[in-house]
């Protein structure tokens, strides 16, 4: 490919590129679905495993957590993911600790708030954590 055709190329990879993303930074705007996918919310909890005062959630724990806490609030399905993470404190300090990605979808997009809410505050209060990082998205889903 020449110099020029690369250029034009480029420009239009970026052009695109943007409308994709400026279709997604559109808050609250449902996304267009082609049947049988309905609009639903993707929503990513992240889980720190380390305790404040030592030692880290294990598994039994989690496993306990997600059936006394998160299973309940989402019958219907869930998924989770073992990852690793890290974060900067206050300090400056890099912080690596190995995590727990929940990841549900929903199709009832106000009713979720509380459920989710009720499961970060039970985190925070049973593993003396300071947050638990979220994330939304509009999306497609469906069987």
């Amino acid at each position: 490919m020449k110099p020029q055709e690369r250029s034009l190329a480029t420009l239009g990879m970026t052009a695109i590129l943007g409308l994709a993303l400026s279709a997604c930074a559109q808050p609250g705007a449902p996304p267009v679905c082609t049947a049988p996918l309905k609009p639903a919310v993707a929503i990513d909890l992240y889980f720190g495993r380390d305790k404040p005062a030592g030692g880290e959630v294990t598994d039994a724990e989690w496993g306990a957590f997600v059936t006394d806490v998160v299973t309940s609030r989402f019958p219907d399905g869930l998924s989770v993911f073992d990852s690793s993470g890290q974060y900067r404190e206050p300090t400056g300090r890099i912080v690596r600790e190995r995590s727990k990605r929940l990841v549900v979808i929903v199709f009832d997009a106000p009713a979720h708030k509380t459920k989710l809410d009720e499961i970060i505050d039970a985190y925070k209060q049973r593993f003396g954590q300071y947050s638990v990082f979220r994330v939304e998205q509009p999306v497609c889903a469906g069987l």
